[in-house]
This record gives structure tokens, sequence and C-alpha cells, in this order.
């Protein structure tokens, strides 16, 4: 089974691009997802353990737990200490049914493949792009965002550059749909030679 490990930094429009490798037959891991799962479950106990109040009727609070943990690498850690090991597990056993399924091509979208250190557990590694002002005006158009909290987020990426470095594969998003959805079929098109 060939491992692919789909990454971006924020709005370049992985998600979109995960959707696409979906439809084309790709069975798609999404760790968000999973984040958002545990936090509703399996890791709100640790995590409130670790941050008090941060709990709200029985989920954690996202909004409060950013406000802990942007700018903080001590509890950022911590959190990634919690979480990480949790999301592995949950990757493990959707491999282990894509095993089962005979599955061929697997997609981990993984918007830290390289921070977390996932990449060294993929075959091929696809990276989802766009120009600086493409990903600027797609950041900016989500309610809340602010120039602090992005470039928060940024702080904590590996660059856009050298994350198309180090990719296998590179889909150019700022070209519109289509075009996106015709470079993930031509990937997955090499993929399936290999």
């Amino acid at each position: 089974m060939i491992r692919v490990g789909l990454t971006g930094s924020i709005g370049m429009g992985k998600s979109t691009t995960a959707e696409m490798f979906r439809e084309a037959g790709a069975p798609v891991l999404d760790s968000d997802r999973i984040v958002h799962d545990l936090y509703r479950g399996a890791a709100v106990a640790p995590i409130e353990a670790a941050f008090p109040g941060v709990t709200v009727d029985g989920a954690i609070d996202r909004g409060r737990l950013t406000e802990r943990v942007l700018g903080n690498p001590d509890a950022l850690k911590r959190l990634e200490d919690i979480v990480h090991p949790l999301v592995w597990a949950a990757r493990d056993a959707f491999l282990k049914e894509q095993e089962e399924k005979g599955t061929r091509i697997v997609v981990y979208d993984v918007p830290l493949l390289f921070e977390t250190g996932a990449d060294r557990t993929v075959d091929a590694i696809v990276v989802v792009s766009a120009p600086e002002d493409v990903q600027k005006a797609r950041v900016f158009a989500r309610p809340g965002m602010t120039r602090e909290k992005f470039e928060a987020i940024l702080a904590k990426q590996v660059p856009d550059a050298e994350k198309r470095a180090r990719a296998d594969f590179v889909v150019h998003t700022e070209k519109g749909i289509e075009a996106a959805r015709e470079e993930v079929r031509a990937i997955l098109d090499e993929l399936r030679r290999r």
C-alpha cells in the first residue's frame, strides 16, 4: 500500500485537495477531523487536566485552548504530547482497515506533516501551494482570523517554499478547481504505475 502525505500551509487549499483525492477513489485520513473528534472524546480529560478551564459542556473549547497555547511553546508541546499519540493510534486503525480492504493508495491529510515527523511515515509527499497573495486573501476571509493569529500559525509551520522543495508532487491551487483536480488525477495515475 502506498501512503501519501498531503500537506500545505494555512489557506493553500489542502482540505479541498484532500476531497479531490477522496473523490478520485483514494481513502483519506483527515487528521484535523480526528483531532476534532478527540476534542469531544478521548482527549478531553487529559487536556482538561493539563489546561484547566478549557472544557465546555464535556468538550474542548478550541477558542479557550488556543488562547492557552498560542505563542507559548511549552504549552503547545504539552498539548501535542497528549494529542499526537491519539492521532497516531487512529492512523494505525485506519491503515489496518485499508490493508484489510486491499486498498492500494491511502492519503494522510496532515497540516503539520513535516513539523510532526509524519513525513518519515509516508511513501510520497504532496504539497498544496498557492502564491502568498492568494493564501492571505483566503485566510483573512475566514471568520475571526487576525494578523496575529495568522502569523502565529505560520510561525509553527515549515515555510511553503521548503515544503515544496521537500515534496514529491505539488498541487497548485491558484489555477482553479479543475486545474487542481487534473493535477490530483495525474499524481494518482503516476502513483498507480509504481
